[in-house]
C-alpha cells in the first residue's frame, strides 16, 4: 500500500487504457479487463500485458502460449466491462454474449464495443510481485472502425464512475 512518500492522486497522470486481454486454452476461451498494455518494441512489433497472477486469464495465457488485446472503446457499456472484469471465467462463459472474431493464432478477440484488436504469440513472462508482465509478438492487429475515442482508465473512474477489481494494479485508487 501507499505510504506518505506516494500521493496517489499523481499516479493519475500517467495514462491507461482499457482492454481485454484473452485467450484460449484446450477449447476454453477467457479474457479479463486490463488497463496495463503497450507497445513495447518496432522491429518485431511486441506488446506487453501486467496481469494478476492468480487471474485465470493469466494462468490460461501461460499454458497456451498466446493472448489477444481488444481496445475498449468510451461508449462501452458498464454491463459490458463488468462481465469481463468483475466476473470470474471459473464460473461463467465470458463469451457468451458477446461478438468476437478468431485470429491466426485461435486467440478469442472481442469486437464488441471495441476500436482494434491484436493478437500475439508470448515469448516471455516475468513476475513483478503480485502480477506477471506478458510480453508477445504481434502476429496480426487490426483497426475495427475509423474514428471512435478509446477508453482510458481516468475516463473509466471520472466518468464512468468505476471502481477497481481487488486484483487490479490500480486497485489502490478505489481508496480516492
Amino acid at each position: 500500500m501507499a505510504d506518505e512518500k506516494i500521493q496517489l492522486e499523481s499516479l493519475f497522470s500517467l495514462t491507461y487504457g482499457m482492454y481485454i486481454v484473452s485467450t484460449a486454452y484446450e477449447g476454453k476461451f477467457n479474457g479479463q479487463i486490463a488497463n496495463a498494455v503497450m507497445q513495447i518494441t518496432a522491429e518485431p512489433i511486441c506488446i506487453a500485458a501486467a496481469m494478476h497472477k492468480d487471474n485465470l486469464t493469466t494462468t490460461l495465457v501461460e499454458k497456451s502460449g498466446i493472448m489477444g488485446i481488444s481496445v475498449l472503446e468510451e461508449d462501452v457499456p458498464m454491463t459490458f466491462i463488468g462481465n469481463f472484469g468483475f466476473r470470474s471465467g471459473r464460473s461463467i462463459d465470458k463469451f457468451c454474449d458477446c461478438e468476437y472474431i478468431t485470429g491466426e493464432l485461435g486467440t478469442p478477440l472481442v469486437i464488441d464495443h471495441c476500436l482494434a484488436v491484436v493478437e500475439a504469440k508470448v515469448i516471455n513472462i516475468m513476475e513483478v510481485y503480485t502480477h506477471k508482465l506478458v510480453v508477445g509478438e504481434v502476429v496480426m492487429a487490426r483497426a475495427l472502425k475509423e474514428g471512435g475515442t478509446p477508453l482510458t482508465y481516468s475516463n473509466y473512474h471520472l466518468i464512468k464512475r468505476g471502481k477497481s477489481p481487488k486484483n487490479a494494479p490500480t486497485v489502490v485508487f478505489n481508496a480516492l
